[in-house]
Order: structure tokens, then sequence, then C-alpha cells
């Protein structure tokens, strides 16, 4: 890395030390953030999920729950990151055959953007679909072949006064 884009990147000092952003002059703002992600599965895991028949409890219920904890919390796992006011948070889940997909859209309204935000409630909504599931997802193994995160990704991010 050149000396040059260290200059540009915002989340360091003059010698190249990681440091907080400084967001205090910037006005607020409405902001919102899209994120999505997909977690494979078995089609019988699929089916138990459908079916309200996994032992642990609703999954997605519970991934929602987890998703926006995550949200809320996020200034907490992700270094550097400001604590923001969320004014909204909405979770969609797609299932199809093999998968079940998460939208996770954050709103606020302040100095810094949510995106990350959303995408915490993404990979933790997921990861609660995997911790509930995980008992039926195994093979006859004992293995889970076909179980994957993936597809992980900011969709949209948008700023207005």
């Amino acid at each position: 890395m050149s000396d040059e884009s260290i200059d540009e990147l915002t989340h360091t000092d003059e010698e190249g030390s990681v440091q907080m952003v400084d967001v205090g002059d910037k006005p607020d703002t409405n902001r919102r953030a899209v994120a999505t992600g997909t977690i494979r599965l078995q089609e019988s895991t699929i089916a138990a999920i459908e079916a309200d028949q996994v032992g642990k409890g609703d999954v997605l219920a519970t991934a929602r729950i987890g998703a926006i904890q995550a949200v809320k919390h996020t200034w907490e796992t992700i270094p550097m990151c400001h604590q923001i006011p969320i004014t909204n948070v909405e979770c969609s889940f797609s299932v199809g055959d093999d998968h079940v997909a998460l939208t996770v859209a954050v709103e606020t309204t302040g100095k810094t953007g949510c995106e990350m935000e959303a995408l915490e409630g993404v990979t933790t909504g997921l990861n609660v679909v995997w911790d509930m599931c995980k008992a039926v997802e195994k093979d006859e193994t004992g293995q889970y072949p076909s179980t994957a995160i993936e597809d992980v990704r900011v969709l949209d991010k948008q700023k207005s006064r």
C-alpha cells in the first residue's frame, strides 16, 4: 500500500494508526442500508423449518430477533463503529428448496451510515438459523455436507436530508 492511499483512509491518522472517524461536524441525515445473505441447507432441514418441526422452536422468528439484536449492538462488535440511533429494522426471509435468504433493512437519522448494522443483522440472523438447525442438518455420517452461509452483501445504501 502506498503512502498516498494511507492518507486517503479515514480510519487511520497521519502515522497510519487506527482511529475512529470524527463525525461530530457532519449534519444529521436520514440513512438506510439493506443487506442480504443466504444459508444453504438440506431439503429435509428446509421442510422441518417450514413445518415448524425443529426441536429448538420457531427458527425464523428466533433468527429475526437475533438479527434485530445484532443491528442494535453492532457498535460493540465492530471496532471503530459508531453507536447510532436505530430508528427501524426490517427483516424478511425467503425460503427455497435448499436455502433460507435473509434481507435486513436498517434506518437511522444520524451522522454516519448503517450498512455495518445491516450486515451484522444478516450474518447473525443466518447464524441463528444454523444454530437452531444444526441437529437436524446432520447427515447419516454426522457431517454437514451442504451447509454454507454465502453471498452476504450490501444491496443498497441511501442518504437524504
